[in-house]
């Protein structure tokens, strides 16, 4: 029929587009011949959510599955059980929807009583391996918490002698810079000024600069140290 022979090329295509790293088009592409999710043939349904499931992406299939599987003209084909389970196994228990997963499998009508406690068996034993996963992740996240304050706490430690030696030392060199003549730091800077410029004092276009270097250095002084530590400046 023209419903088998579109969802046999639908099943090529998907099986293209996977084969070219196209997966992300698949859903898409196949709802462009289909319309809605109630609408896809049980063999496009079961290669989506394989595909989406391989590359860890089964969220994508979470709402088209449901709504697939909620349909009452789907729940009388003859693989609707198949396809629950499918979807039970590959998008709701490793996206953790553990509830909605009970819920299915209660509400389902084609499976009996033993098979009903064995899907909830293997959902009650997949929750707990969740529980313990989030367990082990919270506690591998507490200790990192705890070595990073650690490490942050010790470097904090570091910084702070390093700041205060640093104090101690601009203290001391602060207090033996006091203790410098005026004259001879002036002398110093001078001829610093003489050797880095090379300029010769006395020639007359020096006098210029050798006043600007006065007067600098006397701003200088005069903004750094205090009245109680600034010795006599003479003429």
């Amino acid at each position: 029929s023209s419903a088998e022979v579109k969802c046999s090329l639908c099943v090529v295509g998907i099986q293209a587009l996977a084969e070219m790293n196209r997966w992300r088009e698949v859903l898409s592409w196949v709802l462009q011949y289909y319309h809605v999710p109630e609408h896809l043939p049980p063999k496009v349904l079961e290669l989506c959510v394989l595909l989406y499931s391989k590359v860890r992406e089964p969220q994508v299939m979470l709402e088209v599955g449901s709504s697939w599987l909620r349909d009452q003209t789907n729940k009388s084909l003859p693989e609707y059980g198949s396809l629950l389970e499918l979807y039970l196994l590959h998008v709701l228990l490793p996206l953790g929807r553990f509830e909605e997963a009970e819920e299915l499998v209660r509400g389902c009508d084609v499976f009996d009583s033993e098979q009903q406690l064995a899907f909830l068996g293997t959902i009650c034993e997949s929750r707990c391996q969740w529980t313990q996963r989030e367990e082990m992740y919270s506690a591998a996240e507490e200790q990192k918490d705890a070595a990073t304050e650690t490490v942050l706490g010790a470097l904090s430690q570091k910084l702070l002698t390093m700041l205060t030696l640093l104090r101690r030392a601009l203290r001391s060199m602060s207090s033996h810079f006091y203790l410098l003549p005026y004259k001879k730091m002036l002398l110093a800077t001078f001829l610093l000024y003489l050797v880095v410029v090379r300029l010769d004092p006395a020639s007359p276009t020096a006098l210029p600069f050798i006043y600007k270097l006065v007067q600098l250095f006397r701003q200088a002084w005069a903004a750094v140290f205090s009245p109680i530590h600034r010795p006599p400046i003479q003429e």
